[in-house]
């Protein structure tokens, strides 16, 4: 197993109900409100969490009718709605992009066709159900909340855009969203995914964490345009010194599995689970290998 791994400097803090809550016990327990809720770390000079684990999803999936399935249909590996290509314009529009926060402003079309066509640079393609613009916007503004920074959208046609997915870039029909002080719209790809196949092997046993340290991932960010890196939503504490992931490569398959680094220093802690982007590097470029989370034992959500 080779770990190439680089935190960024962003940290994606999710406050899930528990961001306020003090308590007194060291980072290895935490007790609230009576009850103890365990908190699995990993020794900084411990090797990566269940090596067996990743192996045994490797050997689950390479070669199987699973993998077949995955490498026939639409999986975006990329960003499915990414910024102007000349950025934003302050950092509360980074903000409402990173939040998915929006507010409508204009009519959006109200009729579009059923279908829309994935097509690949090799000349494959696909058709599949085509969202249109009312769900498509629904699906893009996920918390709509006035209080925080919003991008203003005033209108929207169909287009194109390029994507990274499993199978290479494609070119797949997206929504474009006239944004409020910006000429080059907001692009939001208007195909639902492929529906996963069913995983050959069960989920890790456990809650989050298993025994040995090994971590549910949260979603893949990106894939590289190159295919050599990889940058997922990894969870940690915060009396930690934060999540690390390794990969397990083999000609099918990419498993990843994540870890938290250090942790019982005796600290108050806030109980809250954070989100951190982790880039991991890798050997050759992802091509058609299937990109799997180790805990999950199936492919990662994006």
């Amino acid at each position: 197993m080779r770990t190439h791994t680089t935190r960024t400097t962003t940290r994606l803090t999710l406050a899930l109900a528990l961001t306020t809550t003090l308590f007194a016990a060291g980072c290895g327990s935490e007790k609230v409100e009576g009850s103890t809720v365990p908190k699995p770390t990993a020794s900084k000079d411990s090797p990566a969490p269940s090596n067996s684990r990743a192996q045994q999803v490797a050997d689950a999936w390479d070669g199987s009718k699973a993998a077949e399935a995955y490498r026939s249909g639409y999986y975006p590996l990329g960003d499915s709605t990414p910024p102007p290509s000349d950025g934003f314009h302050s950092d509360d529009d980074k903000i409402a992009h990173m939040l998915e926060n929006y507010l409508l402003r204009g009519e959006l079309p109200t009729t579009a066709p059923k279908e829309g066509k994935v097509k690949w640079a090799g000349g494959e393609s696909l058709t599949l159900p085509l969202r249109d613009a009312r769900q498509t916007y629904t699906a893009m503004d996920r918390v709509d909340s006035p209080t925080d920074p919003q991008l203003t959208v005033t209108s929207a046609k169909l287009g194109e855009m390029s994507i990274v997915t499993s199978r290479g870039p494609a070119t797949v029909p997206a929504w474009l969203f006239t944004l409020e002080g910006y000429d080059e719209p907001l692009r939001r790809v208007a195909l639902e995914p492929s529906k996963l196949p069913k995983p050959p092997i069960e989920r890790a046993s456990g809650g989050r964490t298993t025994r040995d340290g090994l971590e549910e991932l949260g979603q893949l960010v990106e894939v590289s345009e190159d295919g050599r890196s990889v940058t997922v939503v990894a969870y940690h504490g915060s009396c930690d010194d934060g999540p690390a992931v390794d990969a397990l490569e083999t000609d099918g398959s990419v498993v990843l599995s994540a870890s938290i680094v250090g942790g019982n220093t005796g600290k108050i802690c806030t109980m809250e689970l954070r989100g951190e982007k982790v880039t991991v590097k890798l050997d050759r470029p992802l091509g058609d290998r299937v990109l799997l989370d180790a805990f999950m034992g199936r492919p990662l959500p994006n």
